[in-house]
Formats: structure tokens, sequence, C-alpha cells
């Protein structure tokens, strides 16, 4: 498959490539948004637009976004109404959206970041390299560390070669391939699975670390531990790979009752007939890719 490489006129270190631009879904983030503001603004190649969306907050968020809107003419405040209910995946990506509506088509990398983070400086600068360095990386990034006992440990959720939601930087050929990011709770794996189908590689870099300063699904409610089961059926996984990946997160999670939660969420999707984020030839191609992956890994294991 040939993958140009955008051809955009930029003023980066780059020799003409490695315009970014950063979406910043946000709700409520009042007491991380400077931090995430400051480590971006502070890196070696700055991007050339953020777009910081301002969904339905109802603390300082807006304000603050505000002054660092004055200060940098390339960060914008877009202001977002939606329910205040946190549920994972359809609201972030929604907001997401809203932001994509405030930027033009001269980008090469389209970046989704979550307001709590703080970047090291060369993050982004790395990341264009990683870029620059092969043509058919259509995706990369760096990996989560939460604070635990005073000290900043990784944040062991996921697989090493999955690029957590918090931090997906897209390639932009790679981006319109893959037909954007779904509004719905497993849109940070289809995504990847979509790369793989159209034979663009997908890159973690374990020398990025990024602090994550609100651990992942801090405001969830409960209803959203059957989205998990929903979402496995919506990526076309079927039982047989949902009831492994299941007991999987559920034992990293620590909770193994959730495994449970995840089945049931599965069955009610199937019941419900609810539409898959892929199509048959996809879902096909995803369950032999995630069936092959696992046997991987029982094999290195003995």
């Amino acid at each position: 498959m040939n993958n140009p490489i955008s051809q955009s006129i930029s003023n980066s270190p780059f020799g003409g490539w490695g315009d970014y631009y950063l979406v910043i879904p946000t709700h409520n983030e009042e007491a991380f948004i400077s931090l995430t503001l400051d480590s971006l603004v502070g890196q070696t190649v700055p991007p050339s637009k953020v777009i910081v969306v301002n969904d339905n907050s109802t603390d300082g968020t807006e304000e603050i976004v505000k002054s660092y809107a004055a200060k940098y003419p390339y960060i914008t405040l877009v202001n977002k109404k939606s329910s205040a209910v946190h549920m994972p995946g359809s609201k972030v990506i929604q907001a997401f959206h809203e932001g994509e509506k405030h930027i033009d088509d001269n980008y090469d990398i389209l970046v989704k970041i979550d307001a709590d983070l703080i970047f090291p400086l060369n993050y982004f600068e790395t990341i264009i390299n990683h870029f620059k360095s092969d043509d058919r990386i259509g995706m990369a990034g760096g990996f989560c560390y939460i604070e635990k006992n005073g000290d900043f440990v990784l944040e062991n959720l996921t697989d090493k070669d999955h690029i957590r939601g918090a931090l997906k930087a897209y390639r932009k050929e790679t981006y319109k391939q893959i037909g954007g990011l779904k509004p719905a709770m497993g849109w940070d794996t289809v995504d990847e699975l979509l790369c793989k189908f159209y034979n663009w590689k997908v890159v973690t870099d374990p020398s990025l670390k990024v602090k994550h300063l609100k651990p992942t699904g801090a405001n969830y409610n409960k209803t959203a531990r059957y989205k998990q089961g929903e979402a496995f059926y919506t990526l076309g996984y079927g039982l047989l790979i949902t009831s492994i990946a299941s007991a999987k997160l559920a034992v990293m999670k620590k909770k193994p009752l959730l495994f449970v939660d995840y089945i049931q969420g599965f069955m009610k999707a199937k019941a419900a007939k609810t539409p898959l984020l892929v199509t048959a030839e996809q879902a096909k191609f995803i369950q032999s890719y995630r069936l092959q992956k696992m046997k991987e890994k029982l094999f290195g294991r003995f």
C-alpha cells in the first residue's frame, strides 16, 4: 500500500513536515488544564494549533483557557454544551468532533489528548521523528504514568503496544482513512485495529513518560461498567475474544467481578442488535488479528 507523506509548507525544523494540531476535550479541569497547557507551550517543537473544547464546565476551566489563548495565538477556546454525565467514549469524542470544526487541513499530525497530562518537553519532537522515520507509521504515542505513594508509576491498564486514549497522535492520511474517531466506548481500540486493517503501523515509545494526573475512569458512573462489554461487541470481537479480554481487563483492574459486568454488557448489546463500529470484513480481520495476538502471548508464556 502506498502511504504518501503530506507535503504541507511548514516553519518546523523538520524539512517542511511536522505541523501538528491538538484537540483537547475538557470538562471541569481547572486543577490540571494549566499544567497541561504549560507542558505544550514549552515543547521543543510547539504545536501549530491547540483547540481546547470546554464541554459544559462549571468551574474555572474556561477562564484559565482564555488566559492562555490571550497569550498564545495558536490556542483557541471552543465552548460546548452537553450533558454533565461522564460516560466513557461518546462524550469525549463528541467534544473532540466539535473541536475538529475549528481546524483547517494544513496539518501533518492530528492529536487528541486529555486535559490532565504533563508532557516531557521533547514529547512532540520525538513523535514527529517517529512519523518521519517511516511513512507507514500511522499512529504514535508514549505511556501514561500515575502518582502512587509519591512516585509516578506506569498506568498499566493495557498492552505495551497500545496507545492510550489520553494521548493519540495520527498521521493525517491515516486519520482520514480510518474514518476519524468513533463516538462510542472502544474508539481508542477500533482506531488501532483499523490502522492494522489498512496496513499502517502503530508505534509506542516507552521513553516518552507522560504524567497522567487523574486516573482513568475516575468519573465514570456505575452504568459505564456495562459499556466495556458493549464496546467489545461493537468491535466485532465475538464471545470467545470478549471473554478472554474481559477476564484480562478485570484482573488488570484488580476487580474480578467486572468480568460479569463486561459479559452482561456484551450480551445486552447483542440482544439489542447494537450496530457495530466496523464492517463485516473489518470484524473478520479484527477477530483473526486478536486471536493471533493471544496465541503469540500464550506461546511466549510457555
